[in-house]
């Protein structure tokens, strides 16, 4: 499945506590049709769990993928940047033959 680096679970777990969410939500990605590239990332909250999900937790970060979406993500990393060059969540995905300039399209 996808794993999620030490940054990427601090900015989660930052996001949900001042987002107000409780302990029963966790973080949802997924990959939807469209973007420059043809597939785009998908986050968000959620707080339930749909029959065929993959539910991995990383120290108290729960991250939960759909089926579909987990034949594009095997394999990626997810990672935070708040550098210089921009803020925020970046998919290293080694399935991505060819990827937009923004980082949020891709395709395989």
């Amino acid at each position: 499945m996808i794993t999620v680096t030490e940054k990427a679970k601090n900015q989660i777990f930052n996001l949900m506590q001042t987002s107000g969410y409780s302990d029963k939500h966790f973080l949802r990605v997924g990959v939807d049709s469209g973007g420059c590239s043809g597939l785009s990332y998908k986050l968000d909250f959620d707080d339930l769990v749909k029959d065929g999900d993959e539910v991995i937790e990383f120290e108290g970060v729960k991250v939960v993928t759909d089926k579909k979406s987990v034949l594009y993500l095997f394999g990626t990393e997810l990672d935070f940047s708040d550098g210089l060059n921009g803020k925020g969540f970046t998919f290293n995905n080694p399935n991505a033959t060819r990827t937009c300039s923004c980082g949020e399209s891709f395709a395989v």
